[in-house]
């Protein structure tokens, strides 16, 4: 599937729960159809410690995923919004 949002890109969250929010495309998932923004949903995970790579455990705070079709280029929106004002 083509995706038209690259990494790097700033995106805008059209759709859900983070609906507004603005952040930089920071991984895209494209079998899954899915995108990591920055910033945009906050989740938390519970880690074990690790003696490999030397990790403390605890509580680790992230971005998840969202559906590519929820976000839109921010450039984009702001025209749309300045043609329909």
């Amino acid at each position: 599937m083509k995706l038209n949002i690259k990494r790097g890109d700033e995106v805008v969250v059209i759709a859900g729960a983070h609906k507004g929010s603005r952040g930089k495309v920071l991984e895209l998932i494209p079998e899954k159809e899915r995108v990591i923004v920055e910033g945009v949903r906050m989740i938390k995970r519970h880690t074990k410690p690790r003696e490999q790579d030397g990790s403390d455990g605890g509580i680790v705070e992230r971005e998840g995923t969202i559906h590519y079709s929820n976000v839109m280029k921010a450039d984009r929106f702001d025209a749309r919004k300045g043609a329909s004002a």
